[in-house]
């Protein structure tokens, strides 16, 4: 069984400190207060990379162009006690929008250094994936949560 489609959109920037991702703080929904990537489900008739430019206009209020969105992957997300969770995500990165980003009623963006994730603040398999996409690797990934729904019981790269 195939889990929902989603795209996720990291957008990145040169920091004082070196280089910098956007993540956010789920206010409401699926993930609630934890730190994630920005992004979400893929509508009927669009492609990942619309629905990621979509998605980052909704939530942080910037224009993407999806044209120019860098593929990054993709995550394989499964939840073998929430099969209803399950997703097939697909990744992308970019460090061109236009807009300033601000905050939506579902997250509270900011930026992050990418060589110290909040990982403490993250669903548990981001630190698996995430520092590999940030590093510009484009990837395959699947991931397999535990009988908790947090912690990863079975992570592999399935190709780059």
């Amino acid at each position: 069984m195939m889990g929902a489609p989603v795209a996720l959109c990291f957008l990145l920037r040169e920091g004082p400190g070196g280089r910098e991702v956007l993540l956010g703080r789920k206010k409401r929904g699926f993930g609630r207060g934890k730190i994630v990537g920005l992004g979400g489900h893929i509508e009927a008739g669009e492609t990942p990379a619309e629905a990621a430019a979509r998605e980052l206009e909704e939530e942080a209020r910037v224009v993407l162009d999806a044209a120019v969105l860098v593929p990054a992957g993709t995550v394989d997300f499964r939840f073998p006690l929430r099969p209803e969770w399950d997703m097939e995500c697909t990744m992308f990165t970019s460090s061109v929008w236009t807009g300033e980003i601000g905050e939506s009623d579902e997250i509270a963006p900011a930026w992050y250094p990418v060589e110290a994730l909040p990982a403490e603040s993250m669903w548990q398999d981001a630190d698996h994936w995430l520092p590999i996409v940030l590093a510009g690797t484009v990837a395959d990934f699947y991931v397999e949560m535990a009988e908790d729904n947090e912690t990863v019981s079975r992570f592999v790269v399935l190709g780059q």
